[in-house]
């Protein structure tokens, strides 16, 4: 029996958060989707993205957040900090983008797909439970995976962060939470300057949180050790029901927005990573639009990490490297990885 297509979650919506010349711009969506219809859509299957449920957005952003973020774009827009910029249509946008990555998690552990893309705007990772920040209004995966455990039967959930900057929003809001797993790999010092490898959660959830960050001019391989020899081997122990990556594409050594030296091919690396986790796993793998702001890499980058987690190639091994055996180190108080 032939597998189900990947999907593909979008929304006109996306193009209404109107930013004007900010670098995470309405120009980002068109750019991937012209590069995706060029390329036959590589074979995913399009769904239009619903709004997120009240209830999905509130077991993660109390009422008041959600309600400032309506107010803002109802009075024509404005800003929440000097990063973080909403219109007319923000509120929608950011409705429908948090909405895409729930009907992504649904439509996955329904077994409709084993794995799928939410390609929607603006991103969600630096948005804090009850503050939007870092161009962030919701926190989307971070919706998700709530949704996942808390309506779907998921137990379990593991969130690779592969953006640049450090999901500082999702890193905190499952900080003491044995329900999910988050690994962040982030260039470090950037934006928004949290993450050290010593943040490893607190309370129940102490271990469950892995922080991975790396200096300007990193590599693929550096970043793939990481990937390969922290990051799977600690979500073999943990056992998700799910895999969900924040995926940023900021890393790319062209983006305008950091230091890193990652090409198209490094983000189908990982990609490739997380499809053989989710192989020998049994279990979905699904990818929410966060970063990337040159549009040529974006769309490449995009397009390489579709390719990856509809294919059957296998990834690329490294050898594990000095920043690797660090992070082994901090890991290995919790995780039994021999």
């Amino acid at each position: 029996m032939a597998a189900p297509d990947p999907l593909y979650f979008r929304h006109r919506a996306s193009g209404d958060h109107d930013t004007g010349s900010h670098p995470e711009g309405p120009g980002r969506i068109p750019a991937i989707e012209r590069e995706l219809s060029d390329r036959g859509w590589l074979g995913y299957a399009r769904r239009e993205a619903p709004p997120a449920t009240t209830r999905a957005l509130t077991a993660v952003h109390p009422q008041g957040h959600v309600d400032a973020v309506r107010a803002m774009s109802e009075r024509g827009g404005g800003a929440f900090d000097t990063d973080t910029l909403a219109s007319p249509g923000s509120y929608t946008a950011a409705l429908h983008a948090a909405g895409g990555a729930c009907a992504l998690v649904e439509a996955l552990l329904a077994g409709e797909a084993r794995a799928g893309f939410s390609g929607m705007r603006p991103p969600g990772h630096h948005a804090e439970p009850a503050r939007a920040m870092g161009f962030c209004l919701f926190n989307s995966v971070a919706v998700a995976a709530r949704h996942a455990l808390d309506s779907l039967g998921a137990r379990r959930v593991l969130v690779l962060d592969w953006d640049v900057h450090h999901g500082n929003g999702t890193n905190d809001i499952f900080h003491a939470s044995r329900e999910v797993l988050f690994a962040s790999i982030h260039q470090w010092p950037l934006y928004p300057g949290t993450g050290p490898l010593e943040d490893v959660g607190s309370g129940d959830g102490e271990g469950h949180t892995i922080n991975l960050p790396v200096p300007p001019g990193s590599v693929e391989d550096g970043w793939l050790s990481l990937v390969e020899h922290v990051v799977v081997p600690v979500a073999r122990r943990f056992e998700p029901d799910l895999v969900l990556i924040s995926a940023g594409f900021d890393a790319h050594e062209d983006d305008p927005l950091a230091q890193c030296r990652l090409r198209e091919s490094s983000f189908a690396e990982m990609a490739l990573h997380m499809r053989a986790l989710g192989q020998e796993l049994s279990v979905p793998v699904g990818a929410v639009l966060e970063g990337g702001y040159d549009l040529d890499a974006l769309a490449g980058s995009v397009a390489a990490t579709l390719q990856a987690l509809a294919g059957e190639s296998a990834p690329r091994s490294v050898a594990p490297d000095g920043l690797t055996a660090r992070a082994l180190r901090a890991v290995g108080r919790y995780w039994d990885l021999d």
